[in-house]
């Protein structure tokens, strides 16, 4: 089935009540946003619903906006075979506020709820195994946050006087450089 302006209307129709802040059809794709307390039964009607049948997760992410006071926006990307339809659901929460895990909906959002975690801080309740995936344990922070520093805290290398890798604080030195904005294939 291609995308039609009906199946879009028909959603709506559905579910625009119940969950929904924001529905809006952007380059013939559905984008939902919707209340943080309200994403496990939104998620569950989509993928169980005779008119859905958004059987399939694709991607789950966070991104970062520190000028406003709902700074974490979580993506899920959701695909129904059946329909040949994708469509986006967004929500927007603050640090402090944690999200319900969608892993009992849908098992593949398990690595991509570990990852918000690791690179936002964005902590989901009741998740099976919520623990750093791409840093190291001990590492401070959350590197795709807009604050951490681009050259992060600590600096981790192998020391062969010791023979293992240290962990050491990061000290830049900056020098005065002066840069000559010419080209060197100019006369």
């Amino acid at each position: 089935m291609i995308f039609s302006h009906e199946y879009f209307l028909r959603i709506s129709i559905l579910m625009a009540p119940k969950w929904f802040k924001r529905v809006q059809l952007e380059n013939e794709e559905i984008i939902l946003t919707v209340l943080p307390g309200d994403i496990i039964p939104c998620l569950s009607f989509l993928k169980k619903h005779t008119n859905t049948q958004y059987k399939l997760l694709v991607d789950l992410c966070g991104l970062d906006f520190p000028n406003r006071t709902q700074r974490f926006e979580i993506v899920y990307n959701l695909l129904s075979v059946f329909y040949n339809s994708r469509i986006t659901l967004k929500v927007c929460i603050d640090e402090t506020t944690p999200i319900d895990s969608c892993f009992e909906i849908y098992s593949s959002a398990s690595w991509c709820e570990r990852e918000v975690w690791d690179m936002f801080g964005v902590f989901f309740t009741n998740h099976p195994d919520l623990r750093r995936i791409l840093t190291d344990y001990g590492f401070e922070g959350h590197p795709l946050r807009k604050d951490f520093p681009l050259t992060g805290y600590k600096e981790i290398c192998y020391d062969d006087s010791e023979k293992r890798i240290i962990s050491k604080q990061i000290q830049m030195t900056q020098e005065f450089r002066m840069f000559k904005f010419l080209s060197p294939w100019q006369n």
